[in-house]
């Protein structure tokens, strides 16, 4: 029997430590181009702590489910009173197709300077990424009785991201500060290894809620809101967030002790599906009673009407 390989975050994790303390200062390297990423698109650079609004505290439908679903004290999402308190940067991984109607969404990588190794480092393990989730992609496929390729097939030229993901525990280590708020993704599939500090709740189609612990060498696979749609919702988008809780109070009295970064850093990558392909369900999913409210609409044109419902896009859309 072929053994999977153990995930190696360490070279990745290496370089986003050299990040300690200097997210501002990377901020202000980037300058102008920086800058107009975050306001226009947010697709690549880097997004700022405070920026990102919880879609839980904008979508109405959003809020009716959660007192819904989440009726026990145990299985309620933290009380938002803000943006997210995370930084997250942005890296293209992946061709883009030469000729695409969202420009902005399939952008060339913003390049920090000063950080031997980034490109390398980056495209390194985004690629790795990016190849687990097309096998998972597969698998998914071929156990929803589909072609094989059904998926993968459309994630060809897409505008593929890693995020990685940061939060500053020294300024926000509070037990019940909201690092990401309650809110599902919009991409095909989020992946991710395990985060040197806990905080990640998700929650079953039942409304539970759960501890996400992802053991050593692991990666954490959830749906996003385009897998809905290739399905005709059959395949949920995974709801979740970030917080800190009594066992990431205790991480940081480790960190501490052992005088490591106090950053709390989660390898995020988001795969797509093209921005030019259309979203509808797929095969059998097309004769669901649930189909019609996935309606034909362009990849690209979802992540656009996100972006600007997050607080990630101008006011143009």
């Amino acid at each position: 029997m072929k053994l999977l390989p153990v995930i190696d975050l360490t070279p990745y994790l290496a370089v986003m430590d050299k990040l300690d303390g200097e997210p501002s200062k990377l901020k202000e390297q980037l300058g102008p181009e920086l800058i107009e990423s975050c306001k226009q698109m947010a697709q690549v650079g880097i997004t700022p702590e405070k920026v990102e609004v919880p879609r839980a505290m904008v979508d109405e439908k959003l809020q009716e489910k959660i007192r819904a679903m989440c009726v026990s004290k145990e299985s309620q999402p933290a009380t938002l009173i803000g943006p997210d308190l995370k930084w997250r940067y942005m890296w293209s991984v992946g061709p883009r197709p030469s000729k695409t109607q969202f420009k902005e969404l399939n952008a060339a990588p913003v390049i920090p300077e000063g950080f031997p190794g980034w490109v390398e480092n980056m495209n390194s393990w985004g690629s790795k990424m990016l190849a687990a989730t097309e096998v998972v992609a597969e698998m998914l496929a071929v156990g929803y009785g589909l072609p094989k390729d059904a998926f993968t097939s459309l994630m060809k030229q897409a505008p593929h991201l890693l995020g990685p993901t940061g939060s500053d525990l020294q300024s926000y280590g509070q037990e019940g500060a909201v690092l990401a708020g309650y809110h599902f993704d919009t991409h095909f599939l989020t992946i991710h290894g395990k985060s040197r500090f806990p905080g990640l709740n998700l929650w079953l189609k039942n409304g539970q809620k759960v501890e996400g612990a992802i053991p050593e060498g692991c990666l954490l696979v959830q749906a996003g809101k385009q897998m809905e749609y290739l399905t005709g919702g059959d395949c949920m988008a995974g709801l979740h967030e970030v917080i800190v809780t009594d066992k990431t109070i205790e991480a940081i009295k480790q960190a501490k002790e052992q005088n490591r970064s106090l950053w709390r850093v989660s390898s995020t990558f988001f795969s797509h599906i093209a921005s030019d392909a259309v979203l509808k369900p797929l095969g059998h999913f097309a004769e669901s009673p649930l189909a019609s409210n996935y309606p034909p609409i362009y990849a690209g044109e979802l992540m656009e009407q996100e972006l600007s419902f997050l607080n990630l896009k101008g006011n143009e859309a």
